[in-house]
């Protein structure tokens, strides 16, 4: 018998949070605090997906932690992790405007990857899925990248720019899932609800 959608967000990006209630899903942010220190590092030989993949998976071990430690009732919870991929290099969240620039600079004019892993911690089960995506971004010039970054949007993102909000114009096509670039493959996610026999409405 399925059960109801209801479950934990171990995540704090309003961006996931509009997406579970685009779907009609219930959900609880989970405020577990992050780990000191900028992106997890990229192991060497690690492929992209992996990568992510190990990023949400801790995520969400270090929410069951949380969840025992605080007493929480037990939900099944829902952890993502996405970054973008451009030749084998991570381009995770940027640390201050120069590493935002330098991202854009490299993204502008290419073709490149965004991995989003998403982990659905149900008891003991972990049930896992990964959403690429190809992404073209037109040629930016360097005052469009300076006042891109004077909006303050870059900031908090993988790859410094958000395909939801003002980046979107720089963005000639896309190959995968929309919402996996915004942090949250909807598609894959309501895979691994099903799975664990959790109903949307």
């Amino acid at each position: 018998m399925d059960r109801p959608a209801r479950l934990y967000l171990a995540s704090a990006s309003p961006r996931r949070r509009e997406l579970l209630t685009q779907i009609g899903l219930e959900h609880i942010v989970l405020a577990v605090p992050a780990p000191a220190g900028e992106d997890e590092p990229q192991l060497p030989g690690e492929a992209p997906a992996d990568y992510v993949r190990r990023t949400a998976r801790e995520k969400a071990e270090r929410g069951r932690i949380w969840m025992r430690e605080q007493g929480l009732a037990v939900l099944p919870l829902l952890a993502a992790d996405t970054t973008v991929m451009l030749a084998g290099q991570v381009l995770g969240k940027p640390a201050d405007r120069a590493d935002a620039l330098r991202m854009l600079a490299c993204l502008s004019g290419t073709t490149h990857e965004v991995h989003t892993a998403v982990v659905l911690a149900d008891g003991q089960d972990l049930h896992e899925a990964v959403s690429i995506t190809q992404v073209s971004m037109r040629a930016l010039s360097s005052a469009e990248c300076e006042r891109y970054c004077d909006s303050g949007e870059p900031f908090g993102k993988a790859g410094s720019y958000g395909i939801q909000g003002l980046a979107g114009s720089f963005i000639r096509h896309i190959s995968g899932s929309y919402t996996g670039v915004m942090g949250l493959p909807l598609f894959e996610t309501a895979e691994l609800l099903r799975r664990a026999g959790i109903a949307l409405p």
